[in-house]
């Protein structure tokens, strides 16, 4: 595939930059490049593929939502030249780089609970004892149908933090570059919004593509204030490669 114009001016720029990441810790890395989209537009459904649609490789930087957002800067984290990104996003957004929809990851735990080589740990219980843990059905909905057709019905245990226990303890244990999900009590959901956190000057943020009406577009949200508003959280850090 050939990716369009701005994306590909983008991708070279950042990639520019990477021989300078050398002596970064991971967190440090994801800090940088994460960065590097702040403003960009939130767009939901840029992917493509269903049950009786063929998936199609997707790489476009003009729009991201809270996934493809975590896809492309694991991707570039990981590359050092365009074509490399390209595969790395296939390998980052499928199971064994197959492109197809059965194979995308298309829960938040796809992460560091898939089939085979996993890209993150789940360090929710670890950072916080006070985690509780709930068996989730995912893709069935409370009335037995499917949030994704075609796709099986998983089940996985998901360890969160409720909100009410997120203190500065929890953010102190935190590292720039995890991985946060936005748990969900829905049943056959894991988590309903993703992004990074990020220790900045002025405290810690979630960096995530907002879909809220008052951003709509990648920002850094006051991580205490924004996970007060929530069910809880679900942190993952990405494996050392």
């Amino acid at each position: 595939m050939s990716l369009d114009p701005y994306t590909s001016q983008k991708v070279a720029g950042i990639l520019e930059q990477r021989p300078g990441f050398d002596h970064l810790s991971i967190g440090q890395v994801i800090e940088r490049i994460s960065g590097w989209f702040l403003g960009t537009p939130y767009q939901a459904g840029m992917l493509h593929g269903a049950e009786n649609t063929p998936e199609r490789l997707v790489i476009d930087f003009r729009g991201l939502d809270c996934f493809t957002y975590l896809d492309y800067v694991e991707a570039l984290r990981v590359s050092a030249s365009p074509a490399q990104f390209m595969q790395s996003v296939i390998q980052t957004r499928y199971v064994d780089g197959d492109v197809s929809f059965p194979k995308r990851k298309h829960f938040f735990s796809d992460w560091a609970y898939g089939e085979t080589h996993n890209l993150a740990d789940d360090i929710t219980a670890h950072i916080s004892p006070d985690a509780l843990s709930v068996e989730k059905h995912l893709n069935e909905k409370a009335n037995g149908e499917s949030y994704l057709p075609g796709l099986p019905v998983v089940k996985r245990t998901i360890p969160y933090i409720p909100s009410e226990l997120i203190d500065a303890t929890v953010v102190s244990r935190l590292q720039t570059g995890d991985l946060i999900g936005i748990y969900t009590r829905l049943p056959g959901l894991d988590v309903t919004h993703t992004g990074f956190f990020i220790m900045t000057d002025e405290g810690p943020v979630l960096r995530h593509a907002s879909s809220s009406k008052a951003n709509e577009q990648v920002v850094d949200s006051p991580f205490l204030d924004y996970v007060a508003n929530v069910p809880g959280i679900v942190i993952f850090r990405i494996k050392a490669s």
